[in-house]
């Protein structure tokens, strides 16, 4: 079987200094890809700044033999997101792979949770991936090619207690790849996204020390790559990924209840088990045809 790499590409990072980030952005120039390795250099909290942590993975890959340039901006901010895509292009002409995997924590129970504590990591992990991807857009539809790996997370798809902030951004970022895929079909750009298990910095308190191992980081790189990459077919996707093991994420729809009648509260209770019924599940592709079975109901 042939290797795929990435001779030509130019990709970019985010939050590439340390944990999955830089496990992806080594692998990719690995394989041959132009990296741009972006990082703020702050701590897991988003406190602080340094452009040690991205220069550092930068010369790693140099003493590798790839090419790869250093970028400490702030994604979080529009200013941060355009320079970041501007450093791609200024240094190797074009960018072809965005992948978004900054972020940050600020873990409180809801009661004690701040308006501020909630925005930073809103604003890192859903905001930051709105400009970076919306700064690279432009360039992806101009060239007809572009490949977006959003980081998602298990906690946003089912929630996790004490992480109302980053369950939220990380819920955001379905739809929000899902809408990428959509408009970027006309001109071959392909929006997909990972919820990843991995022992990182961001998770080591969270994961058992003996799963440091059984979870690395080397154990998520080979799907995010495999999304960056002209052969993957698929776009709009969520897959779930760590240990070894590799799921797709669908959002599914029940059977459901309904009646031509104006519905009643009591209406509601009587139907309770049909409404909550899952079986059969359908997966719809786009909103359309998630309306297709009340429209049917209302012109049957």
């Amino acid at each position: 079987m042939s290797e795929l790499r990435y001779d030509g590409r130019v990709a970019v990072v985010t939050g590439a200094g340390h944990g999955l980030g830089r496990q992806h952005a080594l692998e990719l120039a690995a394989r041959g890809a132009k990296v741009v390795v972006n990082d703020l250099g702050g701590d897991r909290s988003g406190v602080g700044a340094s452009a040690g942590p991205a220069q550092d993975v930068v010369e790693e890959i140099v003493k590798n033999g790839g090419e790869a340039v250093a970028d400490a901006g702030n994604v979080a901010t529009p200013e941060g997101a355009s320079g970041l895509i501007k450093t791609a292009v200024d240094a190797f002409g074009k960018v072809d792979v965005v992948i978004n995997n900054a972020g940050i924590l600020r873990d409180k129970s809801f009661k004690n949770m701040s308006v501020d504590e909630f925005d930073a990591v809103i604003a890192v992990h859903l905001r930051g991936s709105f400009l970076v991807s919306s700064a690279a857009w432009s360039h992806l539809r101009e060239q007809g090619y572009g490949r977006i790996v959003n980081t998602s997370s298990p906690a946003g798809l089912f929630g996790n207690f004490g992480q109302a902030n980053y369950a939220t951004a990380k819920m955001g970022l379905v739809g929000f790849t899902k809408t990428l895929a959509h408009e970027g079909a006309k001109y071959n750009i392909k929006a997909n996204a990972i919820a990843p298990v991995a022992w990182t910095r961001m998770t080591e308190d969270l994961l058992p020390a003996d799963f440091a191992e059984k979870v690395g980081v080397d154990q998520v790189t080979p799907l995010v790559a495999y999304l960056a990459h002209e052969e993957n077919p698929d776009s709009g996707q969520v897959y779930t990924v760590g240990g070894g093991r590799i799921a797709k994420i669908f959002v599914a729809e029940g059977p459901g209840y309904g009646q031509q009648e104006t519905l009643t509260v009591e209406a509601v209770r009587d139907n309770w088990a049909a409404i909550n019924s899952a079986d059969p599940l359908t997966v719809f592709a786009n909103v359309g045809e998630q309306m297709g079975p009340m429209i049917q109901l209302l012109t049957s």
